[in-house]
């Protein structure tokens, strides 16, 4: 009954102070998934009855529907399944860096203000009104929150649900502690804020090291498309004109088989070239920050890369 008749304002501060339900939200990175995957099914499908010759779909003129039109539909479908996800997780990922970029920055300045005798949940006011750039938004928002009488155990809570990182999580566990178990939090978040800037650092560092051998990957998978291309507009075809020449003087019937099967060594280039895009790409995002998503984004850009130059520059071998 008191609820019922608490002003308007005092029903406000209850109901942030409470946690709310947790609901299950798709996210615009899942969300891009699933319809990838659907996109990406459907693609597979129609590459199966364009190899079982149900449907006549080709990217080629003048090509047969057979091994090539499938896998066509499979890079295709592929590509729509992990590109989609893979771009917005890793801008995702990149948006909440550069938030985490400037959060020494804001937990210093509220060091600073705590050393003029203020509370935590004032020193996070006034240092508010600083720029942090991606971060200021989320800090206004914590602000606004304890202005309107939120407990700033809460308020930090609910921004570290807003920015779900390891940094963050670490950062607010260590502040609500310290919060708790009194004392002077100024030097606990200086002490924070410094460790935080090292770690970032240090990340930095790595992420610069790895940069190096990101550049070899792409290099080495340009190297292989000019090599396979090199081999299917020249070794390849005089290979194929020597077979012919001497499988028609019915001298070597085994160089005329070789020759004959030649044509499904583009098959082989053209499988090596998806399985290479794909697990390099991933493995640069690995070693690059060490996440998988980022890996995603470099398969679909050295896939795309692999199937345009292998379907539209590198010639057909015919025998």
């Amino acid at each position: 009954m008191a609820t019922t008749n608490a002003p308007a304002s005092l029903r406000r501060i209850r109901s942030l102070s409470v946690a709310a339900p947790q609901k299950t939200v798709l996210t615009r990175e899942l969300t891009a998934l699933i319809v990838g995957g659907v996109v990406g099914v459907i693609l597979w499908i129609v590459g199966a009855l364009d190899y079982a010759g149900t449907v006549h779909i080709l990217f080629r003129p003048g090509e047969p529907t057979g091994t090539n039109p499938l896998l066509d539909f499979f890079c295709l479908g592929l590509i729509c399944l992990i590109g989609p996800y893979g771009f917005l997780e890793t801008a995702r990922q990149r948006r909440i860096a550069k938030i985490e970029d400037r959060l020494p920055d804001f937990l210093r300045d509220v060091a600073e203000a705590g050393r003029f005798g203020m509370t935590l949940s004032d020193a996070i006011v006034v240092a508010s009104n600083g720029r942090y750039g991606l971060l200021t938004e989320e800090i206004k928002r914590m602000a606004s929150q304890l202005e309107w009488g939120v407990p700033v155990a809460t308020a930090l809570r609910l921004f570290e649900e807003r920015v779900p990182t390891p940094l963050v999580q670490r950062v607010v566990s260590i502040i609500t502690r310290a919060n708790e178990a009194g004392g002077n939090v100024a030097d606990v978040l200086s002490m924070v804020a410094h460790d935080t800037r090292e770690a970032q650092l240090s990340d930095q560092s790595r992420r610069i090291s790895m940069l190096t051998y990101v550049t070899v990957i792409y290099i080495a998978f340009a190297v292989f498309l000019v090599t396979i291309y090199i081999m299917a507009a020249v070794f390849l075809p005089q290979m194929i004109k020597a077979g012919e020449s001497v499988g028609s003087t019915g001298l070597a019937t085994a160089v005329t088989l070789q020759y004959a099967y030649i044509p499904v060594l583009f098959l082989a280039f053209l499988v090596a070239v998806i399985v290479h895009a794909v697990g390099d790409g991933i493995m640069a995002g690995v070693l690059y920050n060490g996440r998988i998503a980022e890996g995603l984004q470099h398969g679909t850009i050295m896939l795309a890369m692999g199937w345009l130059m292998m379907r539209f520059f590198v010639p057909i071998l015919h025998t």
